[in-house]
Order: C-alpha cells, then sequence, then structure tokens
C-alpha cells in the first residue's frame, strides 16, 4: 500500500459551471413542447368531457323518455337541458341559465385563460327520446391555444366520431 497524498476528488468549478450551463440549454429547449403537451392535454380533456357530455345526454333522453338537448351558447359554453332550445343560455359567469321550465342537467364553461374555443355549426343538437336520434346532425371542433383541433360529429343516429382536424394527435385518428 502506498502512503502519500491521495488526489483530491469532485468537480472543480468550470466543471461545474459547464454542467450548469448544458442543463439550462436542455431546459431551455424542453419548456416550449412542455408548453405544448400541456395544451394538447388540456385540449384532450375538453374534448374527452364534450363527448361524454353528448352521449350521456342521448342516454337521458332514453332514460328521461323525452328530449335533451346541448345547447351551444358563443366559443365558451353549453348547456345539456331538457325543453326547447331557446330556453337555457350560459350567463356572464358561465353558469346555465333556464326560463320557464326545466333546469339545466349540466353546464360546462370552457376557462377562457386556457384558451380553447368551442365552434358549433348548430344552436343545439335534440336527442330523442324514442331511440336517441339526434336532430340536426351537428360538427363540433375544438380548436387549442396553438391551432391543434379535435372534432366530433353527431350523426343521425346520436352517435359521436371524434378524429382530429389536422393530422392524428395521440388517442384520436386524423379527420
Amino acid at each position: 500500500m502506498h502512503k502519500g497524498s491521495a488526489a483530491a476528488r469532485g468537480f472543480t468549478l468550470i466543471e461545474t459551471m459547464a454542467t450548469v450551463a448544458v442543463a439550462g440549454i436542455v431546459m431551455t429547449a424542453a419548456v416550449p413542447s412542455l408548453h405544448g403537451y400541456v395544451d394538447q392535454q388540456r385540449l384532450k380533456g375538453i374534448a374527452g368531457e364534450l363527448s361524454s357530455d353528448l352521449q350521456h345526454a342521448r342516454s337521458e333522453a332514453l332514460l328521461r323518455n323525452e328530449g335533451v338537448r346541448v345547447t351551444f351558447n358563443g366559443n365558451a359554453c353549453y348547456v345539456v337541458h331538457t325543453g326547447a332550445a331557446d330556453r337555457c343560455r350560459c350567463d356572464a359567469n358561465g353558469i346555465g341559465r333556464c326560463d320557464e321550465g326545466p333546469a339545466p342537467l349540466k353546464t360546462v364553461a370552457l376557462p377562457a385563460a386556457q384558451g380553447i374555443a368551442l365552434h358549433a355549426n348548430v344552436r343545439s343538437v335534440l336527442f330523442a327520446p324514442e331511440h336517441g336520434t339526434a336532430s340536426p346532425m351537428a360538427t363540433l371542433r375544438l380548436t387549442g391555444p396553438q391551432g391543434r383541433t379535435l372534432q366530433h360529429t353527431v350523426n343521425l343516429m346520436g352517435r359521436v366520431r371524434s378524429c382530429a382536424a389536422h393530422g392524428a394527435m395521440a388517442g384520436y385518428a386524423a379527420c
């Protein structure tokens, strides 16, 4: 065994600074893609909720033996309700309000801070109690802050088909 001074082990200041600089560069490159991932997950979450609400409205129509509607108010809110389409709307706070008659079954207000907009080609979709058919057919598009769009199409049979409007997205085929 050799006696003598052992060489000091560890990192020099320059090695540590270089490691921190490289880590900073990697993190700076990762932040935008992480932000995009978070936006995509929010969009998928809201699209999943809308699809589920459409299917739930159809089931409720069959269960209650009365028509159930999903009424769209602007690009930031929708109300699931019974009764006429013009009876229910979202107020300024995103709360569903119905005039005379049944109360809303569910109201969904899209958070403005998330930058997701809902575009519907119809004002309201009615699910009939006899067979759960939908009238009229509808195309609903949810667009995220980075331009990604998920689309739901409600056919006459009341079925919902979902797809990604600008190429495939995880969990969604391209339209």
